[in-house]
């Protein structure tokens, strides 16, 4: 029988190494845990949060419960009889003594434009109208003989609801439950979503096509040099975005330096000065400008890694030098590319400063959009489905690159 190890104070040797392994354990997760708590209330939370918001309305629900139960057992064929207008008159009054029925107007009013009105309107009213009440509701306004303003109150009365994300894409339910699009004058969703696709794929090229021979020029050259040069590529982030944005105005403006440029050499006459900003080509060119370091860093990391020798034994071998570059050394820069591109177009998608000073009427993106929901018409619920839905594409992207290049070669400088 083998003898039992023991520390010098006796304890079995199993079990003093397994107190000593969880107790570094505990020292790991402790040394750890500030950074947790502050990525889950600085990140997480605040995503959750957004999510949720974007399928929140409580607003109906709380302040019209009366009318919302009675309409829980209406058909939707019918405009409702007399109990549910006594139920919307009592709601009504009850909303406007609690200086709520504002909000309760502007929630229907972003579902069926034009509610606003109608709700305040009837709400004054109410308080001083005797049963019955349908007659006086409809004579007062004409929409609450209309079933779209039923369904609408009906449509919006869960606490959780989809109408958010129909609406981030350009759709709503129709007065028989069936999801349509909305009028063609109200779709502005979609093509901006389209247009922000397109604008950041634009962008992401363009800074790999400029990006690429910068970043192969500095990991080519003797360290002393590309040092130097490199300076020249953070040099924007020393710079403020505010600053670097509002010099492209001064730069391409119709009265600017590159026009004057064009027109003192001949190009062009004075006439003939070409609109460069306020649009969404001087969007797509301040944003690349903008965004190129975040392409060559990465690059930069990946080729400063591939030894001169294999284009040396490509050459040795026969291939001319294009080929040997194209068939050796490129595949060798796949994973600094993936990581560039997928860094630069997260990062345009989201964008909002620089379209929001340079972009003009064509060049504005769905983070303007977000951006006026949240600070101009209030509507939280709708800037919340478009950023879920942002997220939802950036979480795809992710995924796809993970399936192509795979995440664990990601290398971002």
């Amino acid at each position: 029988m083998s003898e039992l190890l023991t520390t010098v104070d006796g304890r079995p040797l199993k079990a003093a190494l397994a107190s000593a392994e969880r107790t570094k354990r505990i020292r790991a997760v402790l040394l750890v845990m500030p950074l947790f708590i502050f990525i889950f209330f600085s990140f997480l939370y605040p995503i959750a949060l957004m999510l949720y918001r974007s399928v929140e309305n409580p607003l109906i629900a709380q302040h019209m419960p009366n009318t919302v139960a009675i309409l829980e057992n209406w058909d939707g064929k019918e405009v409702p009889g007399e109990e549910a207008f006594a139920a919307l008159a009592k709601d009504l009054v009850t909303a406007r003594e609690a200086r709520e029925i504002g909000k309760v107007a502007t929630r229907l009013n972003f579902e069926t434009p034009g509610l606003r009105s109608v709700i305040t309107g009837s709400a004054r009213s109410a308080g001083k109208w005797k049963p019955p009440y349908k007659e006086k509701f409809i004579d007062r306004r004409k929409e609450w003989g209309d079933l779209t303003t039923w369904v609408t109150i009906k449509r919006l009365s869960p606490t959780i609801t989809s109408v958010n994300y129909l609406a981030a894409i350009d759709r709503q339910y129709n007065v028989d439950g069936e999801i349509q699009m909305i009028g063609s004058d109200y779709q502005i969703y979609v093509d901006l979503f389209m247009r922000t696709m397109w604008m950041s794929i634009v962008v992401t090229v363009s800074c790999l096509v400029l990006g690429f021979p910068i970043a192969y020029m500095l990991a080519s050259l003797p360290l002393r040099h590309s040092n130097l040069l490199m300076i020249l590529v953070l040099l924007p982030f020393w710079t403020s975005l505010l600053v670097r944005t509002t010099s492209w105005i001064v730069l391409l403006q119709t009265q600017g330096v590159l026009n004057d440029l064009m027109v003192w050499t001949g190009i062009i006459n004075d006439a003939q000065r070409i609109q460069l900003i306020f649009n969404a080509q001087g969007t797509v060119i301040a944003m690349t400008q903008i965004l190129l370091p975040f392409m060559v860093l990465p690059l930069y990391s990946v080729m400063k890694t591939i030894p001169p020798s294999y284009l040396r034994a490509a050459e040795s071998l026969g291939a001319h030098r294009f080929l040997a570059f194209w068939r050796v050394y490129v595949p060798n820069t796949l994973p600094g590319v993936g990581a560039g591109c997928l860094l630069v177009f997260i990062l345009a998608i989201g964008y909002y400063i620089t379209p929001a000073l340079v972009g003009g009427q064509d060049g504005q993106m769905i983070s303007n959009m977000i951006a006026f929901h949240m600070q101009k018409s209030l509507n939280w619920g709708l800037a919340a489905a478009l950023g879920g839905i942002l997220l939802g594409g950036v979480v795809i992207l992710y995924w796809l690159y993970n399936k192509l290049v795979g995440i664990d070669r990601l290398k971002l400088g």
